[in-house]
């Protein structure tokens, strides 16, 4: 369970959603629902009603400098919005 979620995703749509009980989390890439339902609940002490997931391609980047051009690729990811049951909160930011 340990290594599941990489990060919070905090964006002005996703702040919006907070009052409703809706998070995001960037998330490992072979993660399931029940696995990243499963590792919310024990980290963040709250009942996970829903899981939505999405699958993110890396994008190719080009750089030009000084000296030629760069390639690269930005990496891929998952995201999941978790909706958590009425009542519940997960405050994203006592730690920082």
């Amino acid at each position: 369970m340990t290594g599941i979620i990489y990060r919070p995703i905090v964006t002005e749509k996703i702040s919006n959603l907070q009052d409703k009980g809706v998070y995001a989390f960037e998330v490992k890439l072979n993660a399931n629902k029940i696995e990243i339902a499963k590792a919310i609940e024990n980290k963040f002490k709250v009942t996970v009603t829903k899981v939505r997931t999405m699958n993110f391609k890396g994008k190719s980047k080009t750089q030009m400098t000084r000296r030629g051009r760069f390639e690269g690729k930005t990496s891929h990811f998952k995201k999941a919005v978790v909706t958590l049951k009425e009542g519940d909160k997960i405050d994203l930011f006592t730690n920082v």
